[in-house]
């Protein structure tokens, strides 16, 4: 797969996570945190504003290797830079 189509399709389910995970994170603190005081709130709301990263981190990784054509004409390249 070209790496400007992953880096497209990465894009859209970045977004789409980023956005369906702030819903779910909302959605789940409206519903249990409604009497807690504000260090819980605040606690809870440092945590899952960080813990989004991880499978963004993972998605973003696979967005940036190259596909297995891309990788190979590099390393003809850098073979022939050498001769």
């Amino acid at each position: 797969m070209p790496t400007r189509l992953k880096k497209l399709i990465g894009t859209v389910i970045l977004i789409v996570l980023v956005l369906f995970y702030a819903l779910v994170a909302m959605a789940v603190a409206t519903a249990t945190l409604a009497e807690a005081s504000g260090w819980v709130h605040l606690l809870y709301f440092l945590v899952t504003g960080l813990l989004w990263v991880v499978p963004a981190m993972f998605l973003i990784k696979w967005m940036e290797t190259p596909s297995r054509a891309e990788a190979e004409a590099r390393a003809r390249t850098e073979r022939q830079r050498r001769v």
